[in-house]
């Protein structure tokens, strides 16, 4: 392919969305934060907002990626679980059970102290634990093994087998920060923080041994965490344990995405380090860039893709940048961090960018899978700001790039995020028919 060829770089900031905030001046932490790159896109770009899934819906990450990379998840998404278990690299089946877990802190009568162990704990020790539990968990409630894997800190995934038969993802979450809807997992937005009991949500023989598999997993892997050397040891620095694991978005068939480059004529790229958005570029036929697992140094993982952004520039033309940073503050309540991560993407991602890229040669797509606003320290159905620049497209009369000027501008409100991609890929077509002409 021609280093001239139009290119889309479509990046998503997760959880960047969020509503005003007093202490900022009534404003939210995109809108406080310094921006100046985001900004002059948005200057010579189309802006709007989109609700990632629909109205209503306060999504996930996966069917937040799954939306707006143009699959509608009401029709697509099979679980989480499912996805976390491919980027992983766990084989998956029809007929396994996998499940996105957490790793996180039981009090006294079951109540959750914190649903991610004091959100500090490192990789390394989430791997000591998860082949802890690997290595002295049996399950006997009915014949069946199981892979349980710890992936990025307190994050998990778990796959459990049947030897004799098939499992069932019609089962109800433990982690009661979450419920679902069909296939879609949904936030909660009053949360009564209790470890909940599995429970099948059928009356099938599959539906009811997975939610007896789950629970015995849950109290057996409870007695291992809660007595481990690691625990024990957070304990006495004053530390939270990661005494129980959190299971939510079970799934047992693998999603049937078209492929996304046939679906578009395209070549998609994926530049992420997250488990769940690694396992959809996989099933959408992505090709898969990889990325160390993030660290707590944003700046630092925004040069890294950037430089693996331009080793493959030349040789393909869509690219998929998920970049996690501002999601997690979010989830604490922190807006002063969300807004220093969103001044630090950025100054380091998008001011490293720009210089290096011809503007009339690119389509530059910045956008949010979702908004998690401080106040609710979940995620939230809000619409997200939307910004598309580059090549012919007119600017609106937007100056900086935030929810409030957003909602002003031409795209308007896209009621789904299925409606993005239509429009990118509109975009990028628009080009090649007048260079051809």
């Amino acid at each position: 392919m021609s280093s001239k060829r139009l290119k889309l770089i479509y990046v998503v900031i997760d959880g960047m969305a969020d509503l005003p905030i007093p202490q900022l001046n009534n404003k939210t932490p995109l809108e406080a934060a310094e921006t100046p790159n985001m900004d002059y896109l948005a200057q010579h770009g189309k802006t709007g907002l989109m609700y990632t899934v629909s109205k209503g819906i306060a999504p996930e990450s996966d069917v937040g990626v799954i939306s707006i990379l143009g699959y509608n998840p009401f029709k697509y998404a099979t679980g989480r679980g499912v996805l976390e278990a491919v980027g992983a690299g766990i084989e998956m089946r029809n007929g396994d059970l996998a499940l996105r877990c957490n790793f996180a802190t039981l009090g006294r009568e079951n109540t959750i102290i914190d649903r991610r162990a004091g959100r500090d704990l490192t990789t390394k020790e989430a791997q000591r634990l998860s082949e802890a539990v690997q290595e002295r968990v049996e399950l006997t409630s009915s014949p069946a093994g199981f892979e349980f894997k710890s992936t990025v800190g307190h994050r998990a995934v778990l796959v459990i087998r049947r030897r004799n038969g098939k499992l069932s993802s019609k089962i109800t979450n433990t982690d009661p920060a979450y419920t679902r809807v069909e296939d879609i997992g949904v936030a909660q937005k009053e949360v009564d923080m209790v470890l909940k009991k599995c429970q099948p949500m059928d009356e099938s023989d599959e539906a009811k041994v997975s939610a007896a598999l789950v629970s015995e997993f849950t109290e057996k892997s409870h007695r291992v965490l809660d007595r481990h050397e690691i625990n024990e040891e957070r304990a006495r620095v004053g530390k939270l344990k990661a005494s129980v694991i959190l299971t939510r978005n079970a799934g047992h068939l693998l999603p049937r995405f078209f492929d996304i480059n046939k679906e578009y004529g395209v070549h998609f790229v994926c530049l992420t380090d997250m488990p769940v958005e690694r396992g959809i570029a996989k099933l959408a036929r992505m090709r898969l860039v990889d990325l160390p697992p993030p660290s707590r140094d944003l700046k630092k993982d925004c040069l890294i893709r950037i430089q693996k952004l331009f080793q493959v520039l030349p040789r393909y033309d869509c690219f998929y940048i998920h970049i996690k940073g501002p999601d997690e503050p979010a989830h604490d309540g922190n807006f002063k961090l969300k807004a220093q991560m969103i001044a630090t993407i950025d100054r380091f991602f998008f001011g490293q960018l720009l210089p290096k890229i011809d503007l009339k040669n690119h389509i530059v797509c910045v956008t949010s899978d979702h908004a998690t606003p401080c106040r609710l320290k979940t995620h939230s159905d809000d619409p997200v700001p939307v910004l598309i620049a580059g090549n012919e497209i007119k600017g609106d009369r937007a100056q900086k790039f935030s929810e409030k000027e957003c909602r002003e501008g031409s795209l308007g409100t896209l009621r789904q995020g299925t409606q993005l991609m239509p429009k990118l890929m509109k975009f990028m077509k628009q080009r090649r028919s007048v260079r051809k002409a």
